[in-house]
């Protein structure tokens, strides 16, 4: 890619895993970008550059969860 975009594509993998894929995407030098801010409940992510500047993320929960969860925060703020 000729540059960096936010575009990306996501994988879900278990909560407990997430530090050790922390440990080994650090060891292999690639480029962690900072998390956006979540709301509680929403899972927990990693980002990280390829080799291709391709952004990955590592996400501790699915698409469903993430989507009721802002139903939920919308409603506690209404």
């Amino acid at each position: 890619m000729p540059e960096r975009t936010y575009n990306h594509i996501a994988c879900r993998i278990e909560d407990e895993e997430l530090d050790y894929y922390d440990v080994i995407i650090r060891e292999l030098g690639l480029e962690l970008r900072h998390p956006r801010s979540r709301v509680d409940g929403e899972g927990r992510s990693l980002y990280f550059y390829n080799f291709d500047k391709h952004l990955l993320e590592l996400h501790t929960g699915t698409h469903s969860e993430r989507l009721s969860r802002y139903s939920l925060d919308a409603c506690e703020r209404a």
